[in-house]
């Protein structure tokens, strides 16, 4: 088998420098649920290392500082953690999205060693449901050799994704985001076969539901898992942060592919998981990502249960 070169990127953003970082002595498992029959856990990838530039471009630095100061965050590089669900359901063994794999950034690809951690083998893994095809999601889907991971696993993803980033058009695009559509479409033809592809509000697997939650990619999906009384959101990207995000939710967010949208979806979401008391699991998160939306008057909280 011959080790194939690797795509490596600078990042997002032309200004992102790829530090060293040492995961010793990271949580593996950083949060767990059990939601009926399902049992969910949330795995440490690792984290990103992003310039503030990058997310809040646009925005007025004195009134972000205000509220990244208000949560404790200093200044400097954001490192948002990076949170891959694991669902135990009805002798499946699912996750939601891969992490970035060895390829992307130094701070991050720690998934193998999170599933080893808790007594899982990557041929163990039954399927795999992506959110979306940005780097830090997909592009774990392959190991060190550029082979799939996951040997055994059947993937999903939402049609309007796939079609997007598998359209050779898409990989034309300028910028930062050409060289994440490049790494999406080679990672995507090695899945070709094994796709199936799926559309909002269908029922993906027994429990899990899917539900668009366009913006921050053309065919962002979210998941609502379900048993008879009680719910949880894997939430993807969908809500990106913890901080701005929830006490702006219609401020634009530099990473989010149409700002406009996001900021819609963003809000729509927020309010759904608020009224409803329905649990979230966002990928980027804090403390593994689980917990609860509160709604302030015109803003939201994120209370986490991690």
């Amino acid at each position: 088998m011959n080790v194939k070169r690797r795509d490596v990127i600078a990042g997002l953003s032309a200004s992102l420098v790829l530090p060293s970082y040492s995961w010793a002595g990271a949580e593996a498992a950083v949060s767990s649920l059990t939601l009926g029959e399902m049992q969910l856990q949330t795995l440490s990838d690792g984290h990103l290392t992003l310039p503030r530039s990058m997310l809040f471009a646009g925005l007025e630095p004195e009134a972000v500082d205000q509220i990244l100061q208000a949560q404790g965050i200093a200044a400097g590089p954001m490192q948002p953690p990076i949170n891959v669900t694991l669902m135990r359901h009805q002798g499946r063994v699912v996750l939601f999205d891969t992490g970035s794999g060895p390829a992307f950034q130094a701070t991050a690809g720690r998934l193998s060693a999170a599933l080893d951690a808790v007594g899982v083998a990557p041929d163990e893994v039954s399927h795999v449901v992506f959110t979306h095809c940005h780097p830090d999601h997909l592009w774990g889907v392959l190991d060190d050799f550029d082979d799939p991971l996951f040997p055994n696993a059947d993937y999903l993803m939402g049609q309007v994704e796939w079609d997007y980033w598998f359209d050779p058009d898409t990989a034309a695009i300028s910028g930062d985001r050409a060289s994440m559509a490049v790494g999406a479409r080679r990672r995507m033809e090695m899945l070709e076969d094994r796709i199936a592809l799926f559309r909002d509000g269908e029922e993906i697997l027994p429990g899990v539901a899917a539900h668009a939650t366009f913006g921050h990619t053309p065919g962002h999906m979210s998941f609502e898992l379900r048993t008879a009384n009680e719910s949880v959101m894997v939430g993807g990207d969908a809500i990106g942060n913890h901080h701005v995000s929830f006490a702006e939710p219609g401020w634009p967010i530099g990473t989010d592919q149409d700002a406009e949208a996001a900021a819609k979806t963003r809000i729509r979401l927020l309010d759904m998981l608020s009224h409803g008391h329905m649990r979230l699991i966002g990928y980027h998160l804090p403390q593994g990502g689980i917990g609860r939306v509160e709604r302030q008057g015109d803003s939201f909280r994120f209370v986490s249960e991690g």
